[in-house]
């Protein structure tokens, strides 16, 4: 009887370890499709939380002077939204001037690329005539001379002996030309309707950032005590340090980022005005933001005034730019950054370009955005939750 049991405990032990490693990954596959299929509405709550950290300093302002927490948060997100209107406004007149200017942009660059491709054709030349023994350069150009003599003469006896014409069959409504005709008109609909179909869906989910705003800072208070709710005893002194440590950290990367960001733009805003650059108060945000950028930041912010740069088209204003947006870069970087930002966010850099991989494979461009967030907030998890001590060692730096 002991014989038989054995066996059947060692088959019941390993079918139960096997569901046990099995149980982790079938979640971790089910929560990673959740994130990519309902990513519009996952970064939709992510950007409202995100706005609702940076306004939440004014709405405690207001409430220093007496304000209830609803009025503060009205008044707080109706002057964000006139902000932001009036911003749009600027950019609108900026873009406009832009697009009239916009042909003289385009010969510009068409200038550039054919100067360049002029200055690699001679450097190919000149490498060929030094590489290439004159002899056989002679022998190469008779040969590529009777290759054109034969090419031209097969060109004329086509001309000469025009092949008879057959009327084409008729189109009936079977036929090859309808079904072409269908399949084209079909494949450009179907990809219009899906780019309008995906930007109704990112217009509806815009729509709702306001409203999660003000909600977000109104019952900011009932939300935190609702969810300690949930827990008793020692896990609710665990969850509420937790969620005190998710929302020091992303207060302090989003607001840290946003004032830098502005300061950034400010400076830039003032350098390329100096510089006599056209379009300064569109140039200088955009740069100054796009800087901001994970790892690609200092390519990107060197785009805006590039362009702006062709209508100086001078080759000092290009190595000015370069110079001074990679100086402002650097120093950002590695002076501002630590100072505003980087005292919340302790991460390695190996778990940084995971986590920007991961999170820009779920979420494309706004992944990358949020991914040092994100597993910033899940470092403050597991910091706080005993179990989970060795994950907080292995993401912190």
């Amino acid at each position: 009887m002991a014989l038989i049991t054995k066996p059947h405990t060692k088959v019941s032990q390993t079918v139960q370890e096997a569901r046990q490693l099995a149980m982790p990954v079938v979640a971790m596959g089910v929560v990673i499709a959740i994130l990519y299929f309902g990513r519009v509405f996952f970064i939709t709550s992510i950007a409202a939380m995100a706005i609702a950290f940076i306004l939440e300093p004014f709405v405690a302002l207001l409430m220093r002077v007496r304000f209830p927490r609803s009025l503060a948060s009205f008044v707080v997100c109706t002057i964000a939204l006139l902000f932001l209107y009036v911003i749009a406004m600027g950019a609108y007149s900026q873009l406009s001037a832009i697009y009239t200017d916009l042909p003289k942009y385009g010969q510009r660059i068409a200038d550039i690329v054919d100067d360049v491709r002029e200055r690699v054709q001679g450097m190919e030349d000149r490498t060929y005539k030094l590489v290439v023994p004159a002899r056989q350069r002679q022998q190469e150009q008779e040969r590529l001379r009777a290759q054109q003599a034969a090419e031209q003469a097969r060109k004329s006896s086509k001309r000469s002996a025009p092949p008879p014409s057959v009327p084409p069959p008729p189109a009936g409504p079977g036929s090859i030309q309808e079904v072409r005709i269908h399949d084209e008109s079909d494949g450009i609909s179907g990809y219009v309707y899906s780019r309008l179909s995906s930007f109704y869906q990112i217009l509806l989910m815009a729509s709702f950032v306001p409203f999660l705003v003000y909600f977000m800072l109104s019952w900011r208070d009932h939300i935190n005590r609702s969810f300690l709710q949930f827990f008793h005893g020692e896990d609710r002194l665990i969850a509420a340090r937790s969620l005190q440590g998710i929302a020091d950290m992303v207060r302090a990367f989003v607001v840290g980022n946003f004032l830098l960001g502005l300061l950034l733009s400010l400076i830039s805003s003032m350098m390329f005005w100096a510089m006599h650059l056209p379009y300064p108060l569109l140039v200088g945000p955009l740069s100054g933001f796009l800087s901001l950028v994970p790892y690609v930041g200092l390519p990107l912010a060197m785009v805006p005034p590039l362009f702006s740069a062709l209508a100086v088209n001078q080759l000092p204003t290009y190595v000015l730019v370069v110079v001074f947006v990679a100086v402002l870069h650097l120093f950002a970087l590695n002076l501002l950054y630590p100072k505003i930002v980087g005292s919340r966010v302790h991460l390695n850099p190996l778990v940084v370009t995971f986590s920007l991989m991961l999170w820009g494979f779920l979420w494309d461009a706004p992944g990358l955005l949020l991914a040092i967030p994100l597993t910033a907030g899940l470092k403050a998890v597991c910091d706080n939750v005993k179990g989970l001590w060795p994950i907080g060692k292995f993401l912190g730096d």
